[in-house]
Parts: structure tokens; C-alpha cells; sequence
């Protein structure tokens, strides 16, 4: 058992060796505030941000990885307003504008684009146009105010485990320092960048850890040590 452990370790950590990596840093379980930095090829490119976490603070989520945690440590569920722990994909872009020229997967959020948080649909944690029957609840991917003008979508919960989370992106801020429904935010010119920095080919992944998770994911990442 501990062989197959460090066999499965040592391939995980392969295959996230060389990518781009956006790690997000609270104090703790309960911060609604984070420090985001991007990295690529052992040197930081993007930060320090401060970005804004969920209401709620910090949950373990369900990703690529999954960091160490025991039975006390809080865990996402869906509508808890907690932003997820762990590592996980980057899976697209998605925005207002309809041309816009990025290196990763771009979805344009028209009226009909929707992502279902109704964790008894068969479209639960996915983006989709607006089917005939509605789920019994869901996200408009176009909304009236500006935090989906540009967002990224993360990969969390991509098994769509019933009520363990859906529709987690990285977007525009509400406001200056207004916490969030479970994702993580900034400001428009902030993740303009980051947008513009993401591509496809290098893999992206997002780490969310508390700094009582840092040195696991140094251990993991050492490539993230300054």
C-alpha cells in the first residue's frame, strides 16, 4: 500500500512538473481574503494579488490532488459559500465579448449559456446552453453586472459528485474586497492578465491551500519555492 502511494505521489508530481501555476494563499479556513501568484518555468510571473475567497472561507475540494486534510477540516458542498482546497484544472475562459484572442478555450456567455448547481440534474456542474426543461437551478453565465465579464473556469468537482460543489470559476470582483458565493476574485484588469498569461499547451493548474497546507504543496511543488 505505501508502494503504490509513492508510485502514484511520484506521478502526479511528473505529470505537473512543467505547467503554469496560479497558487492562492489564505491565512486560514476562515479567510475571505488570499494572495494570488502565477508561475512558469521555477520563476513567478504574475504577483503578489489580493483576491477575495468565499464568504464562508476555505472548504477541501475535489480536484487533480487532493491535499492531506482530516475529519475536523471543513469540506466543500454545494451552496456552502466556501472557496474549494486542493489542485485543479483550468479548463477555459469565458466572457461578455465574443472575439477575443487567447490561448486557451473561450466561451462566449450569451443569454442562453448557463452553469446548473442542481445537484439532481444530469447537467449538474456543467456549462450549457439553456436546455427546452430547465434544471431547478443554475447560473446565468451573463449577468446583469460585470463579474462574468471575463472569468476562468476551474476544474473542481469534473466527476459531479451530488452536492459536493459546481460552478467554480475564477472572476471579476463584485467590489473592492467583497467576498464571494465560493470562487475566488479580483479586479477586471487583474485577471486580464492572467487571462492574457494562461495557455492551453502548458497545462495550467490552480492550487488553493490555507498556509497550514503551504508545505505540503511545496513538497509537491518545489518549483513554487521562491
Amino acid at each position: 500500500m505505501v508502494k503504490s502511494f509513492l508510485i502514484i505521489t511520484i506521478c502526479q508530481i511528473f505529470l505537473f512538473a512543467a505547467q503554469q501555476t496560479i497558487l492562492v494563499v489564505g491565512d486560514g479556513y476562515n479567510s475571505t481574503r488570499a494572495v494570488l501568484e502565477c508561475f512558469e518555468d521555477n520563476k513567478k510571473i504574475i504577483g503578489p494579488i489580493e483576491v477575495n475567497l468565499g464568504n464562508n472561507g476555505l472548504g477541501f475540494g475535489l480536484g487533480k490532488i487532493e491535499l492531506s486534510h482530516t475529519k475536523d477540516t471543513p469540506i466543500k458542498r454545494e451552496g456552502d459559500k466556501k472557496t474549494p482546497i486542493g489542485v485543479f484544472t483550468l479548463d477555459a475562459l469565458f466572457g461578455y465579448k465574443k472575439d477575443l484572442d487567447f490561448k486557451m478555450p473561450y466561451l462566449h456567455a450569451t443569454k442562453d449559456l448557463i452553469c446548473v448547481d442542481d445537484s439532481d440534474s444530469q447537467f449538474y456542474n456543467q456549462i450549457i446552453k439553456k436546455p427546452e426543461i430547465l434544471p431547478k437551478s443554475f447560473e446565468e453565465m451573463r449577468r446583469e453586472d460585470a463579474q462574468y465579464e471575463l472569468g476562468i473556469v476551474v476544474g473542481h468537482n469534473k466527476e459531479q459528485k451530488k452536492e459536493a460543489g459546481s460552478c467554480i470559476f475564477i472572476h471579476v470582483e463584485k467590489s473592492k474586497g467583497s467576498p464571494t458565493a465560493g470562487c475566488t476574485s479580483m479586479s477586471l484588469s487583474d485577471i486580464k492578465k492572467i487571462a492574457s498569461w494562461l495557455d492551453r499547451e502548458k497545462n495550467p493548474i490552480l492550487i488553493q491551500a490555507t498556509k497550514e497546507q503551504l508545505d505540503e504543496v511545496l513538497k509537491l511543488y518545489p518549483e513554487l519555492k521562491e
